[in-house]
């Protein structure tokens, strides 16, 4: 079985942050999206995979990937020339995806559990498809569900404007080799692009067992500002406290990991956050769900429910950051005056704000 990353496309949702960078490298709790879903299929024993990649951030994904040695897998890159949908991503995998069945995992989605227990479910044989499903409170969102009595798939709709059920498509699917057939039939949807729905709908058709599962735990889909504060609150509730650096009159409360070379002086941190090497934050507060990139600078003001990347620098904020992301290399500087308010922030790599 081998496994089919997607992680193309142009991140239009989240810009200015993907602007200068992919949206699947986008950190949460200070590691990049993608490898979430990298991790996910090599814990369920799959180790040969392909990651679709776009020309515009291609290379981006390739300088962190690399040849996937840092997981004991292979990593094979499959160049999607535009953004034709997710069945097109899997027609261009074809050659590297063979007659082997697959996984294909999106690389912008987090999901909580793993999908060990999916692929031996698959492996036994008891179904020639497997999707995932969670209920969402806006399915003409997503690609949704109809199941049957005894709870299996019977019908797919990609963005209905009445849907039928409120069971959304989570972005990992379990798919026999017999897919290929039906994505070459396929015609473009309303939206203009190849479905996966429309595939798997495809596979029903002609008979195929496709069984659906509920998400265990929790599942997000990163493509808004929103979406990556709470899946970064999600991974961070999941933090074991683990103090390596060094502290100087600080204060550590609750589940915190602060790594060896990130420096705490005269500060309090609240957990659960995670403190990144060689980060210093002195005079300040970091309070819960705040992830600390790699060698950012905090220094009297407070912050907390925010994504700081690396070598952000915030000085004297005369105000609490909170829900804010900021790209690699951000500086906000601000008067130190007494701090009443709350601000928040979403900017793009290398921006500068003074307040």
């Amino acid at each position: 079985m081998k496994g089919l990353i997607l992680s193309g496309g142009k991140g239009t949702r989240l810009r200015p942050l993907t602007f200068t960078r992919a949206k699947q490298l986008i950190p949460i709790a200070n590691k990049p999206n993608l490898f979430y879903g990298v991790d996910d299929l090599v814990a369920a024993g799959i180790t040969d995979i392909g990651v679709i990649i776009s020309p515009e951030t291609g290379d981006e994904v390739r300088a962190a990937l690399s040849d996937g040695a840092r997981w004991n897998a292979r990593i094979t890159y499959i160049l999607q020339s535009a953004p034709r949908g997710l069945a097109h991503a899997v027609q261009t995998a074809r050659d590297f995806l063979g007659d082997d069945s697959f996984v294909m995992y999106l690389g912008d989605n987090i999901l909580s559990g793993g999908i060990a227990h999916l692929v031996e479910e698959y492996r036994q044989g008891s179904a020639e498809g497997i999707i995932l499903l969670t209920p969402v409170p806006n399915p003409q969102q997503f690609g949704v569900a109809v199941l049957d009595a005894a709870g299996q798939v019977v019908k797919l709709i990609e963005k209905p404007k009445d849907p039928p059920s409120n069971l959304a498509l989570v972005g990992i699917y379990l798919l026999p080799a017999r897919v290929h057939e039906v994505i070459a039939t396929l015609q473009p949807s309303w939206r203009g692009e190849y479905e996966i729905t429309d595939a798997i709908q495809g596979l029903i058709d002609r008979g195929c067992r496709v069984a659906a599962h509920t998400v265990r735990g929790w599942w997000k889909d990163t493509g808004k500002p929103e979406d990556l504060l709470e899946a970064n609150r999600l991974v961070l509730s999941q933090l074991a406290r683990d103090i390596k650096g060094e502290l100087e009159e600080s204060e550590i409360l609750g589940d915190v990991v602060v790594e060896p070379g990130a420096k705490l002086v005269r500060s309090t941190v609240r957990g659960p956050a995670h403190i990144a090497a060689g980060a210093v934050i002195r005079d300040s507060y970091v309070g819960p769900y705040t992830a600390v990139g790699r060698d950012v600078v905090v220094e009297g003001s407070e912050v907390e429910y925010s994504i700081l990347m690396d070598g952000v620098e915030i000085r004297a904020l005369p105000y609490r950051l909170d829900a804010s992301i900021l790209g690699q290399g951000v500086e906000v500087n601000g008067s130190g005056a007494h701090r009443k308010h709350t601000i928040q922030l979403v900017l793009g790599d290398r921006s500068q704000v003074c307040l």
